[in-house]
């Protein structure tokens, strides 16, 4: 299970004059805190590179309003592409974190730009890949492990990202006691594809055996080697 993107995203893993050229065929735009980017059902077709902040990638489930968040996303990279490449409508909500700012371009302008470079084009081939491979491995995962083992792997993940810095582009660190993921209940039940109820249950469990500790919007992580190997599905 992972929330976060490839290692390389696509604006990093541009040479210069390729990212001076795929910036100067859109548009910078900023977001305020919680404002949409991509919604999902619309039949744009532009595409987004993330230039500053950070976003959440969610789709709806049949659970009515309840969301299921599959990533967070951060500078540079690139959101929107498949509905660019494919004309149908968007598989997902892009929803800004906090303020935000993020380079625009039209579906024409992008379709037109990777023909000419098959360099780039390579690129968002791999990202596509990439992402397909996770959402398989969270949709295994979601058929096969329990809501505890899922929020233990989601809690481990968050909290390697919090110790190496808040979202850090880099390959995060490894977790430590005391580090703290800053998330409400109801957001990691949207990060695991379960209920808010389960994941309170969860949580209780968590608490009672020591390993963490909760607080308004915050999960302190107390035992971090216990909690990955409850992520892997082992018991005391």
């Amino acid at each position: 299970m992972g929330l976060l993107g490839d290692e390389l995203a696509f604006g990093r893993a541009l040479t210069a004059p390729e990212y001076e050229s795929v910036m100067a065929l859109g548009h910078r735009k900023e977001y305020p805190a919680d404002a949409p980017l991509l919604t999902e059902g619309d039949r744009t077709g532009h595409v987004v590179i993330m230039l500053r902040g950070w976003v959440t990638v969610s789709c709806a489930t049949d659970r009515g309003a309840t969301r299921l968040i599959l990533g967070l996303r951060g500078p540079g990279e690139l959101l929107g592409e498949m509905a660019a490449l494919d004309n149908h409508p968007r598989s997902a909500t892009v929803r800004a974190l906090g303020p935000t700012e993020a380079a625009v371009i039209g579906g024409d302008a992008f379709r037109r730009f990777l023909a000419t470079h098959p360099r780039v084009s390579g690129l968002v081939i791999r990202q596509l890949t990439f992402r397909l491979r996770s959402a398989d491995q969270e949709r295994s995962a979601l058929a096969s492990l329990t809501v505890l083992q899922r929020l233990a792997s989601r809690l481990t993940e968050l909290s390697r990202v919090e110790a190496s810095g808040p979202y850090t582009p880099n390959a995060p660190g490894p977790a430590h006691a005391g580090t703290v993921v800053h998330l409400a209940q109801d957001e990691l039940a949207a990060t695991v594809g379960a209920t808010r109820e389960a994941v309170a249950k969860a949580l209780r469990l968590l608490r009672t055996q020591k390993v963490v500790r909760t607080g308004t919007r915050m999960v302190e992580i107390l035992d971090p080697a216990l909690l990955a190997l409850l992520a892997e599905g082992h018991r005391e």
